[in-house]
């Protein structure tokens, strides 16, 4: 079903398990790459001269993929999605304002449970926009809204360039102020690049689009340099040296918590609203995702060299998000349930009315 003045549903979509109902559980190969990126900086950090060139190159590949998010960026699709407010204004709450709280509260971890600069990327990780990619494939198994799906992380991808600036300035402090250096950073990487997307989108819009499966690798491996840089500093800087593997599996522990308590709140909060099954099924999924295409190059802005910590986190949640909302994607298509009839269904209950 897609809501009047929304763009119609893509015939496809580009994201893990595509056909309903088979969404095998394994690591995302790209999670994979990630960690053999973590791998590579541990075994062959890059120092002096080396370091400086290759952050040069990292920071020319974030602008690009601002850039080409700006060139895919239908105006016209945006403006018509508007039409869905108060979904959108759902999921745009549930991201940059459950998610920041709960990121605040997360507060009392520290030292017991969580250290300071894992905290910080807790913290940072609760700051990001939502994802597109998996936030649409799953929506699009599971029988939701698709076209609202699509609106709603380009929403949230908009928005996230200010707003995860600006809570970070606020909420994390010191480690990302909005000192006139981070603010022409922000500029010159990520607004000033978006904006001239948006400007060369009439003459190679089309193209874009047509290679966009292979623009996409851009956007990959611009996140993999940020990963590979950071990490690498990490390293020469001694910061690994100081984060136990017990502190990493709690970690876990407070995230797997953190994405539980954000899926049952979203599917809250779509019945509270009154939303039909198709629109509450993408308030679940796109209001509890957290993006790393968006968020690894936003810390290597925010926090240079020293942002290795922070992305680790997002890096976990990113695997964990993805595996669990394959399970229940792949349960709402095989038992045309949603968030509403989910529990009714688990204990064979009659399923609420839609």
């Amino acid at each position: 079903m897609t809501r009047p003045g929304l763009p119609a549903r893509p015939a496809r979509e580009d994201g893990p398990g595509r056909r309903a109902g088979r969404v095998p559980l394994r690591v995302d190969p790209y999670v994979a790459a990630l960690l053999a990126a973590v791998l590579c900086a541990t075994l062959w950090p890059v120092r002096g001269t080396a370091a400086t060139v290759a952050g040069g190159v990292t920071d020319t590949a974030v602008g690009l993929v601002f850039f080409l998010y700006g060139t895919r960026l239908s105006t016209a699709e945006a403006v018509a999605g508007l039409r869905h407010w108060r979904l959108h204004l759902a999921i745009v709450a549930s991201t940059f304002v459950m998610f920041p709280l709960a990121g605040v509260a997360g507060r009392l971890l520290v030292p017991a449970v969580l250290g300071p600069q894992l905290y910080t990327g807790f913290l940072f990780l609760c700051l990001v926009p939502s994802t597109v990619q998996s936030s649409i494939a799953f929506t699009s198994i599971a029988g939701g809204n698709v076209s609202a799906a699509v609106c709603a992380g380009t929403y949230s991808s908009l928005l996230g360039m200010v707003a995860t600036p600006a809570l970070a300035a606020l909420l994390i402090g010191g480690q990302a102020p909005f000192s006139p250096g981070r603010v022409a950073g922000l500029c010159t990487q990520i607004v000033l690049p978006f904006l001239l997307g948006q400007l060369a989108r009439g003459r190679i819009g089309a193209a874009v689009a047509r290679h966009r499966r292979g623009l996409g690798r851009v956007d990959r491996g611009a996140v993999l340099l940020v990963v590979y840089n950071a990490f690498s500093a990490g390293v020469v800087g001694g910061v690994w040296e100081r984060v136990p593997i017990a502190r990493l599996l709690l970690l876990a522990v407070v995230e797997a918590s953190l994405l539980a308590a954000a899926l049952g709140t979203t599917s809250l909060l779509g019945r509270v609203l009154g939303f039909p099954r198709e629109d509450r099924i993408t308030v679940v999924f796109a209001g509890s995702k957290k993006s790393l295409v968006n968020g690894v190059p936003m810390a290597a802005v925010l926090f240079g060299p020293g942002a290795g910590p922070a992305v680790v986190p997002l890096m976990m949640f990113h695997q964990m998000q993805l595996v669990v909302c394959s399970v229940i994607a792949g349960r709402w298509a095989r038992t045309g349930a949603g968030p509403r009839e989910a529990a009714a269904v688990g204990t064979g209950a009659p399923a609420a009315r839609r």
